[in-house]
């Protein structure tokens, strides 16, 4: 049974994310104590009662397609229309088109609970969130005001459209065209053709629109990713006045088979298969991928949510099946009776890393979306700050999701890789989130080119420096050896030596942050905050500090190490 971890949410809203600071400025003024703690509860609520039931009937019967329409599972179309209503989808959106303006740390705790009660569904609100920040940003006024009000509402959804078959992760390979066109109803418009592979509810009938952006070239446009450009390509064509005309011409052609997130439909998308879809432009022509990437980072920070999710509905489900399994006597004891396992020591160390881990990693989310919000308020230095965090978050925290999913695996034993008791699903549906969204790899490449110069290298060595004097011990410790290895990094290596080391290093810069949150978390809880919390967070965060902390300063050699040994066999040699 999945119950809302309501109270580490709000701690970490306050402590990690700032949120009374935030509420201090005009614009998020009205994200006071009382509305924060009902936007918590209510949003766990509502997921645990109506998002939750639907998990497990989602991994098993899935999304189908027939005749061209994207089929879900029953109550899918209800929980989704409820979600709507209630106005969870515009906590955090732009209040001028109908949202209500509060910090994006709190559309990031709506979705949290959203994607612990069902991870894949989530995806249909993450993607659209991610959609309504792209044209908010590069949209024009005029289409501002015709797509965001319903999107925001959830009545219409939203998806990327960056992959084809051909290109994977280098979009600079992408084919899809728009060609102008010049006379008639749509003129001023494009036509866009092409496919596009791996786009998440890229086709379903839970909302009464699917508004797609769509990567395509103009006529004549530079190669690679100089000559891309962004369009807003619907599934139904919006009429001046808002209202639906006909369907455009685009259609899914089918659906991946996946090893997990079955509910998601992650659908082959075909455009102007008759010469007739029709697109407009966003933003500058050959603009579009930064205008793209404005809805990847968002979606970057979404999937180290994910990580969280799972994280968290994964440690629930071992911590309640190890209370209940009775095996074996407890090693020592002089009652010679079995006992449930959760007794057992090693069972205790695997229960409490996956409650560390997963905790750390939401204090490091949290952090992000804090940092996110006051650069909104314009403060730069925070905007860079949150910059370099997105990579660790969305690698590192991807990266727990799947490890803290495996362990719930493990805690549940043989019963664990037997579908019925759910912990394979977590595992399953966890390994889909390093990999999208620009897999961690990419992250950690992104950190130590572009991040790592940011603001000639301040932007990182300030937040590295900050957990350093914030700290104390191995945690300092850490820190202070990813500000040496960073300043290695940008005067000395090779670019081929700082890619080689960039996946530890990514990783040792994650805990180093996450570490210091969580501290920063048990000194709060030590003072009196979240007295519910009093007795469990100054012993994950005891474990985090003991056991991670030291693993991650154990990455220093291999984020030094280089190239060279990586290249010393050709690669007829190393696959022989």
């Amino acid at each position: 049974m999945y119950r809302p971890a309501t109270a580490d949410q709000l701690l970490a809203l306050e402590v990690c994310a700032g949120i009374g600071e935030l509420a201090k400025s005009d614009r998020f003024a009205a994200a006071e104590p009382e509305m924060v703690e009902a936007i918590v509860d209510g949003i766990g609520q509502f997921a645990a009662g109506e998002w939750a039931p639907l998990n497990r009937v989602g991994d098993l019967e899935g999304a189908k397609l027939e005749n061209g329409v994207v089929r879900l599972p029953d109550g899918f179309a209800d929980a989704y229309a409820h979600y709507v209503e209630q106005g969870w989808n515009a906590i955090a959106a732009p209040a001028e088109f109908g949202g209500q303006g509060l910090p994006f740390s709190l559309g990031v705790n709506v979705l949290e609970n959203l994607g612990t009660a069902n991870f894949a569904f989530n995806l249909l609100p993450m993607l659209t969130t991610g959609a309504i920040d792209a044209l908010e940003q590069h949209g024009s006024e005029a289409q501002k005001a015709l797509y965001l009000p319903k999107m925001i509402s959830g009545e219409w959804s939203g998806t990327m459209n960056l992959t084809e078959p051909q290109a994977g992760s280098d979009l600079g390979a992408l084919r899809a065209t728009a060609a102008p066109i010049e006379e008639g109803e749509h003129a001023g418009k494009y036509r866009i053709a092409g496919t596009k592979i791996f786009i998440t509810w890229g086709e379903h009938e839970l909302a009464k629109n699917v508004v797609h952006l769509v990567l395509a070239r103009l006529p004549g446009a530079p190669e690679g990713s100089r000559g891309i450009s962004l369009f807003v390509v619907p599934k139904y064509l919006v009429k001046p006045d808002g209202s639906l005309g006909p369907r455009n011409d685009l259609k899914c052609v089918s659906l991946e088979h996946k090893l997990g997130i079955h509910a998601s439909p992650t659908c082959v998308m075909s455009y102007g298969d008759s010469g007739e879809c029709v697109g407009e432009l966003v933003g500058e022509p050959n603009r579009g991928l930064m205008a793209m990437f404005t809805m990847m980072n968002n979606a970057r920070i979404n999937v180290g949510n994910q990580g969280v999710q799972v994280a968290e509905r994964a440690t629930q489900a071992a911590m309640a099946y190890a209370r209940d399994r009775v095996q074996s006597v407890r090693a020592g004891s002089p009652d010679r009776s079995p006992v449930a396992i959760i007794e057992h020591p090693d069972v205790r160390r695997m229960l409490l890393r996956m409650k560390a881990l997963t905790e750390a990693s939401r204090a490091l989310l949290y952090y992000t979306a804090g940092q996110v919000d006051r650069g909104t308020l314009g403060d730069a230095g925070a905007a860079a700050r949150a910059e370099c965090l997105v990579p660790m978050l969305k690698a590192w925290g991807t990266d727990v999701g799947v490890e803290v999913a495996s362990i719930g695996v493990q805690v549940h034993g043989g019963m664990g890789f037997v579908e019925e008791t759910g912990a394979a699903q977590h595992y399953r549906d966890a390994r889909i989130a390093p990999i999208y969204e620009g897999t961690n790899g990419i992250q950690a490449a992104d950190l130590v080119t572009r991040k790592l110069g940011l603001d000639g290298g301040e932007a990182l060595d300030a937040l590295l420096a900050d957990v350093e004097r914030g700290t104390s011990g191995p945690l300092a410790a850490l820190a202070q050896a990813c500000r040496d290895i960073a300043l290695w990094m940008r005067e000395d290596a090779s670019l081929d030596d700082r890619l080689a080391g960039s996946v530890p290093f990514t990783a040792m810069c994650a805990v180093a942050v996450a570490g210091w949150q969580l501290a920063r978390q048990a000194e709060a809880v030590a003072a009196g905050a979240a007295p519910s919390l009093a007795r469990s967070k100054p012993v994950s965060a005891r474990y985090f500090l003991d056991h991670v902390v030291p693993e991650a300063l154990g990455m220093a050699a291999a984020a030094r190490s280089g190239a060279d040994l990586f290249y010393a066999l050709d690669a007829e040699a190393l696959v022989a």
